[in-house]
């Protein structure tokens, strides 16, 4: 058997998923002694191949088929109120299949390798033991653009304060909610094993004043409205193959989902991001370029949290009409957010 000098020779005996040998999940040929005839017919990404994990994990690789991590659907149905039937068909050839789905996570990408983003790769997470958690070299990866960074306080510069006091992605988003329930979702929101600030923080054990500003803002206003702790990125101008433009920003307005007000972000899809593809979003006016966020920056006390006057006399922060993204959607302007401002 070529062993090759990233494996762990005290893993062999101790993990149970080497018993079978490499050629279990990697095929080749583990009878040759020549490297190159032993690798012959070597599959790098086994687990690309479910049933491979499902062998032993039948359950979760059977859920996992459906899970967003896997399929990444969620990045077509978002778009997808924007394109004609016609448009549809070329976006799956031509954008979706050689490119949104590229960002698809097996199973191996979470427990044994890190995944490779943007040619980028931290390779084998520790020397190829199966491992159930690693945060910092998994998560990090794929959602490296914006939440983890916000999360740890490299952007914005206000860490989130479960990360500072020692939580991480697995404290708040559960293996069920990543792995799936088998259930066909089409996008995060539609979960229902998302985490929710109310599994820990009871309001009952608030102070009177928290428990007043709470049930005013009751069904309102979100949770990130007043915790977000400060600027998060938001990207602009977005198109096939060139990219977008982050910028920190920090915007308050209509949910699109439930008409609250709450962080939004930029979606940063124009009307000729796909133009190279043929496509001209027909129907773009159908969704807006704001999408209720949850930006992991949260804090106790922020400016909004200690004067009502941040938003009821300042307004700061608010989405208004003059500083809506050029040549956006028209839909946008149903999320601006018209604030019963409070007399001096």
């Amino acid at each position: 058997m070529y062993l090759g000098f990233v494996v762990d020779k005290g893993l062999l005996g101790n993990d149970p998923h080497f018993s079978e040998g490499c050629s279990y999940c990697h095929q080749g040929n583990d009878q040759e002694k020549d490297k190159e005839k032993a690798h012959k017919g070597l599959i790098k990404r086994p687990s690309d191949n479910l049933a491979l994990c499902g062998r032993c994990h039948e359950g979760i690789a059977n859920n996992y088929k459906m899970a967003l991590h896997f399929t990444t659907v969620g990045q077509k149905e978002g778009l997808k109120a924007r394109l004609s039937r016609e448009e549809l068909k070329i976006y799956d050839e031509k954008v979706f299949a050689k490119s949104c789905n590229s960002c698809h996570a097996s199973c191996g990408d979470c427990h044994v390798k890190s995944p490779v983003i943007s040619g980028v790769n931290l390779g084998l997470i520790q020397r190829h033991k199966f491992v159930r958690t690693d945060e910092g070299k998994t998560c990090a990866l794929c959602h490296g653009g914006r939440v983890y960074p916000e999360f740890v306080g490299e952007y914005g510069g206000n860490a989130d304060v479960h990360y500072q006091k020692g939580m991480m992605c697995l404290n708040c988003h559960r293996k069920e909610e990543l792995h799936g329930d088998g259930r066909k979702l089409s996008s995060r929101k539609d979960g229902t094993m998302k985490p929710t600030c109310f599994t820990c923080h009871n309001l009952t054990k608030s102070s009177e004043k928290s428990k007043v500003a709470h049930m005013k803002h009751e069904n309102k206003v979100s949770c990130h409205a007043c915790h977000s702790a400060g600027e998060y990125r938001n990207c602009y101008n977005c198109h096939l193959g060139e990219g977008s433009q982050a910028k920190p920003g920090f915007i308050l307005g209509r949910s699109p989902r439930d008409g609250k007000l709450t962080t939004l972000r930029v979606i940063p899809t124009v009307r000729d991001t796909f133009k190279k593809a043929g496509i001209v979003m027909e129907n773009f006016d159908a969704l807006p370029n704001y999408w209720d966020t949850a930006p992991h920056n949260i804090r106790k006390r922020t400016d909004r949290t200690r004067s009502c006057d941040s938003c009821h006399r300042e307004g700061k922060y608010f989405l208004k009409k003059e500083n809506l993204i050029p040549e956006g959607s028209r839909v946008n302007e149903k999320l601006i957010y018209e604030l019963k401002r409070a007399v001096p």
